[in-house]
């Protein structure tokens, strides 16, 4: 593990040596609030080292080195967001193994069976939702970090020869590219409503006003205690507390007894809050988008586009909604200059655009 400037000092050197990294994180949502990364694993050509961001060190240095190599990911789509996110850093280039695998027919593309396929090994997952804030970290934490990252160059070596084979290289390259763009993109909820969260959809805005209020208090509740919302109130409950609240029916007996005093004092004066509020201070209820429905001519063109999609996963082994999902297809039939321009080059070239 290294936790001081003075280890990590001479891993900086060999790492802006290296053309090709592993790469892995572990942070703990499950335990703090917002998230930290607590962990960052690499694999050298010779060694697979573990640094702990949570001691005193300057990492800046250490995102610089890592824009250089081609860093191999299994998944990078988290990995890339989280350090997108905490850090303001953005990785050029990235070899996902996941992708990878993918491109070559795998049907099971996890790294534990992509390590068993290719060296015989079985790995264990027993501590991925274990809490990685915690120091020293236990003996078996570190072996399931190290594995991680300790297969991922061997892999990669094999991956990147069967898809120079099959001339797919290039493919996963370019999603690397893809996944390294968006993870640097911001991305916030749509209407910057937040508290609008899966079954909300159809509350009256009387129960939207409950739902705010409960919201954003369990949000300052998370960010002053340092927990996951959901370890202040699970959404199941907050969601019965709201359908109750909001029809004037008594919500205290769906808390469990033991619950905490001090919660139940602040969502009552919450809840008394909303009640107080005018019918115009409610949350207006969103519209949905209404789909105009296809023309004719338009589901020719999705009908055409599948059987070439499902032609050519055929010839490629391929599952087809790697080629282009059913969304996809819609969005090219509908508005195909908006939408060719959003696929990837071998995508285009798969369903004949190029």
């Amino acid at each position: 593990m290294i936790d001081s400037q003075q280890t990590l000092l001479p891993w900086l050197v060999r790492i802006g040596e290296c053309s090709v990294l592993g790469l892995d994180t572990e942070a703990d949502s499950l335990y703090c609030y917002p998230a930290r990364l607590c962990l960052v694993q690499l694999a050298l050509p010779r060694d697979s080292i573990l640094i702990d961001p949570l001691a005193p060190l300057e990492l800046d240095s250490l995102w610089r080195r890592l824009a250089g190599p081609e860093l191999i990911i299994h998944g990078a789509d988290y990995d890339l967001r989280l350090l997108a996110g905490l850090y303001g850093v953005k990785f050029p280039r990235v070899f996902d193994t996941m992708w990878a695998s993918r491109f070559l027919g795998f049907r099971q593309f996890g790294l534990l069976d992509l390590v068993h396929h290719y060296f015989g090994i079985r790995l264990e997952k027993g501590s991925q939702k274990a809490d990685w804030g915690r120091r020293p970290l236990t003996p078996k934490m570190s072996e399931y970090a190290l594995n991680d990252v300790r297969y991922l160059l061997p892999l990669y070596e094999r991956l990147k020869a069967r898809l120079q084979a099959v001339g797919r290289l290039d493919w996963v390259r370019e999603v690397g590219e893809r996944l390294a763009e968006e993870a640097a993109t911001v991305n916030p909820n749509v209407n910057g409503e937040p508290w609008r969260i899966k079954g909300s959809k159809k509350m009256t805005r009387r129960h939207l006003a409950f739902l705010k209020a409960l919201w954003h208090w369990r949000e300052g509740e998370a960010k002053k205690r340092s927990l996951p919302p959901f370890r202040i109130l699970q959404p199941r409950l907050l969601l019965q507390i709201v359908n109750l609240a909001g029809e004037d029916k008594k919500w205290e007996g769906s808390l469990p007894v033991y619950w905490n005093r001090r919660y139940r004092r602040e969502i009552r004066s919450c809840i008394a809050r909303v009640r107080e509020l005018t019918e115009g201070e409610w949350p207006e209820i969103l519209q949905p988008v209404r789909r105009v429905p296809m023309t004719s001519s338009e589901k020719e063109r999705v009908d055409r586009m599948r059987v070439l999609r499902d032609e050519r996963a055929e010839q490629l082994g391929l599952d087809p909604t790697l080629i282009a999902s059913k969304a996809t297809l819609s969005g090219l039939a509908r508005d195909p200059d908006v939408h060719i321009a959003r696929l990837m080059n071998w995508q285009q070239e798969l369903l004949g655009f190029r």
